[in-house]
């Protein structure tokens, strides 16, 4: 038996995690300069959160999609660390752009966004191991109803103080650094 064991193929081992985050971020208008929020899960040995709440001030010109979805992420690590967590995490998000940037495919070109990078890669040291991965949508159900449920109320508490003029947001789209399109993102 142990002949036919040591003769069997064996795929490539990889740092388990038992500690999962689900991450995302919604805006309104989706262009930005509107009412950003953000939404997270955790789940663990010990560990359940799940929470959502507004990523940057209202009609703020940091009010993308992008910012809220860097958001998400930082948030949900930072309340790991809170609770005196360090083992190995596993972080899920349905945005390409953030899980791409931060696994350095895609590079930075809006300035602000590599501080929000900058950060979570800072986030992500302080873990025995952090893997990101990418996710499509419908596996990060939870996440985005929490990201949307934050939206609805903080749409509604911002819309009483709307400036007048047009905030113009500070980012333009983002482009993969490999000229590859991807699949629909923020």
């Amino acid at each position: 038996m142990r002949d036919l064991d040591e003769a069997l193929p064996r795929g490539h081992v990889t740092m388990a995690s038992d500690v999962h985050i689900h991450f995302d971020g919604a805006c309104q208008p989706p262009r930005g300069g509107g009412v950003a929020t953000y939404g997270f899960t955790v789940e663990g040995p010990g560990l359940y959160r799940e929470e959502r709440g507004l990523a940057v001030p209202p009609w703020s010109p940091r009010a993308t999609n992008n910012v809220a979805e860097y958001t998400a992420a930082i948030r949900a690590l930072e309340w790991l660390l809170e609770q005196g967590y360090s083992g190995p995490v596993r972080v899920m998000g349905d945005s390409q752009l953030v899980i791409r940037q931060i696994q350095g495919i895609y590079r930075v070109r809006a300035e602000h966004l590599r501080e929000y990078r900058d950060h979570l890669l800072g986030l992500a040291h302080r873990f025995e191991h952090v893997d990101f991965a990418w996710i499509p949508r419908e596996a990060n159900a939870r996440a985005d109803q929490l990201s949307k449920l934050a939206l609805e109320d903080e749409w509604r508490r911002a819309a009483r103080h709307r400036p007048v003029d047009p905030i113009t947001p500070v980012e333009e789209e983002e482009e993969p650094t490999d000229d590859t399109p991807g699949p629909g993102d923020s």
